[in-house]
């Protein structure tokens, strides 16, 4: 059986700093910004737990180009260090790496920080080093209290504020579930978007078993228009999930067929001749590949 091939040399490499050459211009007035202050603040309290990313050793000048890491270099050189934990590609990609990861997913962040703190780091210290208020720390390793499984399950790879998770607190479970369902589905996990379906929730499906206070400029009437027109809403997401896997095999049949007719010259000729609206239209559906379009 081939074996597969690494990216990367698993074991880190210590190398000087002057023999890393960045691969592109720092952004002026970066050490500035907050992001590079909460990376300085890092490393010097905690270490360098990410290594960098460099090419193997260059031949003729005897240095390493930098892949990924642009910013940790810069704070290295700010704290004084003289050499850093690299990684070395066995390839030459040229492209940064950073444009192909997906970003720290809240429920991810909140059990690392949750195992730092079960391994011993201080909260203030993580605090210090992440450059935050400790109060961010508290929210993010409560973040989970009083949310479902089923519910975390749908958020384990997205980016929600705390404040999200203080929200669903408020309901039970099944409607943690149904209005997740409803926020993945529109595209907008948001405080907002929870809080507006909480005011639309009956209250025998919160948590306490009574309403929350109505938002300033919404009248009692409007909250009730609101739970109508929600509850429709949800009956019409319930409706287009149980039917949506048959209705895409319907797609593909049509598009099958449809194909076939077209390629009959005759069938075509005529259509073109005498209908090329209707041929307009089989030509839109040929070239359709999912629901969505």
């Amino acid at each position: 059986m081939t074996g597969v091939m690494l990216g990367f040399i698993p074991e880190p490499l210590s190398i000087l700093l002057n023999d890393i050459l960045p691969s592109r211009r720092a952004v002026l007035g970066i050490s500035q910004t907050r992001k590079f202050k909460q990376i300085v603040s890092s490393i010097a309290d905690v270490g360098m737990i990410e290594p960098l990313s460099v090419t193997g050793r260059d031949p003729t000048s005897q240095k390493y180009m930098l892949l990924d890491g642009h910013l940790r270099l810069i704070a290295l050189k700010e704290l004084g260090q003289t050499e850093a934990s690299c990684l070395i590609a066995t390839d030459d990609e040229a492209y940064t790496y950073n444009n192909r990861l997906n970003r720290l997913a809240s429920i991810q962040e909140h059990y690392m920080i949750r195992r730092a703190i079960e391994r011993g780091v201080p909260p203030t210290r993580l605090a210090k080093a992440l450059g935050v208020d400790i109060s961010h720390i508290v929210a993010k390793v409560t973040l989970l209290d009083g949310i479902c499984h089923e519910a975390i399950s749908l958020l384990k790879d997205q980016q929600f504020s705390p404040a999200l998770s203080k929200v669903l607190r408020k309901m039970k479970s099944t409607r943690q579930v149904e209005c997740i369902e409803l926020m993945l589905a529109a595209n907008s996990v948001t405080t907002s978007y929870a809080n507006a379906l909480l005011l639309a929730t009956p209250a025998d499906r919160l948590a306490e078993g009574k309403k929350p206070s109505r938002l300033a400029g919404m009248s009692q009437e409007q909250i009730a228009k609101m739970e109508r027109e929600m509850t429709n809403l949800q009956g019409q997401y319930k409706l287009a999930e149980q039917t949506y896997g048959q209705d895409v095999l319907n797609l593909v049949l049509a598009r099958g067929y449809l194909a076939k007719l077209l390629e009959n010259s005759a069938v075509s000729d005529y259509l073109r001749a005498h209908q090329p609206d209707l041929l307009r239209e089989f030509e839109t559906i040929l070239d359709i590949t999912s629901l969505e379009q």
